[in-house]
């Protein structure tokens, strides 16, 4: 109740300090009354859409158009926010500094300038992330990356010196609506030409049957050594009211025979191994298991039952949180783990080398790339798909390409 207080406050004053710094602008002018209105009208066009289309797994353009507004006002009126909160805490810090000084009240005549300055600068600003999410959701949500890494280890068994990685996750195929788009990214993982292809959860938003119609595309992904996969927290159907557990159980099934109908192998807590000769590594497919909200259902040890520490491991676990909690500290040794999950929150700055920035900073410690700790590697892909949100702004989809190397 607490939080719901805090969160229910934020927003007043994002309402409250966004109109103000309208007002300021028009000069007492009408138009002021026309942006409440339409930041009225967004919120409750997005409610009515939702009532109107409750099943998520269903693609709906009024309400991926509905969210993606409100998605914009909102970041506008973040960036309205800062500017306007951050001149009334500049005043009152002015203000208190001459009261303790006891110097006399500074000359107000200039405020009303300055204030109008910073609104209209703070105007400027919010066009680039208001602009950013509708071209997220018109063009950026297929704009498919590949990004190439070498991860280079001391232990690397010499027969998969440079054996290559392709990596995908988070698909929610339920959100697609452009069948040639997501057609045309399966091919360019698989031109890649890459010794194997992993998985690492989320293939729908909720149920089984969002993957009718797609399993030709993605069932035409291939490697050398297969197709391997694991669950994400989207996979086991926890954000629908089932009629029945059995029900849930069903879905689940179909799930599973989907995957294995595409030629997938799922891991589910347990591990196998890719031979190349004498040399072999140890493929480690955990269940979801991660920090917070999140359903646990995966068991490490289980998964890596019957392997050695000095044996070389390539760990899928979903959530990212879980190399922080479990992983990197076990005594077997995980030395490259692949993640997913947080999509990068689908919005953000990245200049490689310069600057990487997304909301999801303020939630995951690690949320997008390569992490190291000693000399074990976590990889957390930005997603290949898109939830909530239907686009994809700074923060693009990602097909990630692993290149392994023995250092010598």
């Amino acid at each position: 109740m607490f939080r719901l207080l805090i969160v229910l406050a934020f927003f007043i004053a994002l309402e409250i300090y966004s109109f103000q710094l309208i007002r300021t602008l028009s000069r007492d002018h009408w138009w002021k009354w026309i942006y409440l209105a339409v930041s009225v009208l967004a919120i409750l066009h997005v409610i009515l859409q939702f009532i109107l289309h409750p099943d998520r797994t269903q693609v709906s353009d009024s309400r991926d158009i509905a969210v993606t507004v409100v998605l914009a006002f909102f970041a506008l009126k973040v960036v309205f926010f800062l500017f306007m909160f951050g001149e009334d805490i500049y005043r009152s810090i002015e203000g208190l500094i001459s009261s303790l000084l006891r110097k006399r009240e500074p000359d107000q005549s200039f405020l009303p300038g300055r204030r109008e300055f910073l609104a209209k600068v703070g105007l400027a600003v919010a066009a680039l992330p208001f602009g950013a999410i509708l071209y997220g959701a018109w063009r950026g949500k297929y704009d498919y990356q590949v990004r190439e890494y070498e991860l280079s280890f001391d232990d690397l068994p010499e027969a998969f010196d440079g054996y290559t990685i392709t990596q995908l996750s988070d698909i929610h195929v339920g959100s697609f609506d452009d069948r040639e788009e997501v057609a045309y990214a399966v091919k360019l993982a698989n031109d890649q030409q890459s010794d194997l292809i992993l998985f690492t959860g989320d293939l729908v938003n909720n149920e089984a049957k969002e993957m009718n119609g797609w399993e030709d595309i993605f069932g035409s992904l291939t490697a050398k050594d297969g197709v391997y996969s694991v669950l994400g927290n989207h996979d086991y159907g926890d954000y629908v009211q089932w009629d029945s557990k059995e029900a849930k159980e069903e879905n689940m099934q179909q799930l599973y025979k989907v995957q294995k109908d595409m030629g997938w192998r799922l891991l589910l807590d347990e591990n196998e191994k890719i031979t190349r000769g004498a040399d072999s590594i140890s493929l480690v497919g955990v269940q979801n298991w991660g920090g917070g909200r999140f359903p646990k259902y995966g068991d490490l040890q289980k998964a890596a039952d019957g392997l050695r520490k000095e044996e070389f491991k390539v760990l899928l676990s979903h959530d990212p949180t879980h190399w922080d909690l479990q992983v990197k500290n076990d005594e077997k040794k995980f030395h490259l783990t692949l993640s997913g999950h947080t999509h990068g929150m689908q919005f953000g700055i990245e200049i490689p080398g310069f600057i990487k920035l997304s909301p999801a900073w303020f939630i995951y410690k690690k949320w997008a790339g390569i992490y190291k700790e000693a000399d074990q590697f976590l990889n957390v892909n930005r997603g290949f798909g898109f939830l909530g949100y239907s686009g994809r702004a700074g923060i693009w989809p990602e097909i990630t390409v692993i290149t392994l190397k023995r250092k010598v």
